[in-house]
């Protein structure tokens, strides 16, 4: 019973940023717990592709700009017109961008308010009627430990509030959507070995800096934040919504 409330058998889910990083180990544990999956990103990854064919997928790539306002409709459509249905949306798609505040541009300002807040939000909307009609659906925003603690000595204002927002927003559409029998979560990862971060791990001062400030002593996985959604959009959990579930390693602890 304990791990059969971890399956996504019968389930569809739509996940954007699917194929790299956190978003892809996503992809690979809920196709191994037997979700359908559509995946969307920019362009297409062929390891993802082999990783995903392995693993016996049941899945699609659709390449899409998630900062296009029409993106979300048309990849929803998408997953309807595929699977019949949307049970899971996890709106894993954002940017880092780091940088003092005076030089912190306006054309830098908008693409992350574009990338990291207005096109979760746009997705979370669309995914609203379909999820609605079924009576269930659950939505998983991945924010940050950087949307809880200003993360001195990195200097990144504007990165900070982008992930502030996406957990303000997730705890706001958990009470709205409630009613509907729809979920809403967010995960907050601290630091994770992706290509996001690539160049900063490195980074002989960053690596110090992380590393130290980490009781865990190490670097998350993005497995493990896999593993942290997969909880979050499973049955499993069925009794939390408006979460934001921190998996750093005990980062903010200090």
């Amino acid at each position: 019973m304990a791990l059969s409330d971890f399956r996504l058998d019968g389930k569809t889910a739509l996940i954007t940023g699917g194929n790299r990083g956190i978003g892809l180990a996503t992809a690979l544990q809920f196709a191994e717990a037997g979700a359908k999956l559509v995946l969307a990103a920019r362009r297409e990854n062929l390891e993802a592709d082999r990783l995903l064919k392995e693993a016996g997928a049941d899945y699609v790539f659709i390449a899409a700009d998630a900062t296009d306002p029409a993106t979300p409709q048309r990849l929803i459509q998408s997953t309807l017109d595929r699977y019949g249905r949307l049970d899971i949306l996890v709106n894993n798609a954002g940017i880092a961008d780091h940088g003092a505040t005076p030089d912190f541009d306006d054309a830098r300002l908008e693409r992350m308010i574009s990338t990291n807040i207005v096109q979760v939000f746009r997705f979370s909307r669309e995914a609203v009627a379909p999820m609605k009609a079924q009576g269930s659906g659950v939505i998983l925003n991945v924010g940050s430990i950087s949307g809880l603690i200003s993360n001195i000595p990195q200097i990144q204002a504007a990165y900070n509030a982008s992930k502030a927002a996406v957990h303000m927003m997730t705890k706001s559409m958990a009470s709205e959507f409630a009613e509907f029998g729809i979920r809403v979560n967010a995960l907050a990862p601290g630091y994770i070995e992706t290509d996001m971060t690539d160049v900063r791990l490195t980074n002989e001062e960053w690596n110090r800096v992380w590393t130290a400030g980490t009781p865990m002593g190490r670097y998350g996985k993005p497995e493990e934040m896999a593993n942290a959604i997969l909880f979050l959009c499973s049955p499993a959990s069925g009794y939390c919504t408006g979460t934001v579930l921190v998996a750093d390693g005990g980062y903010v602890t200090r």
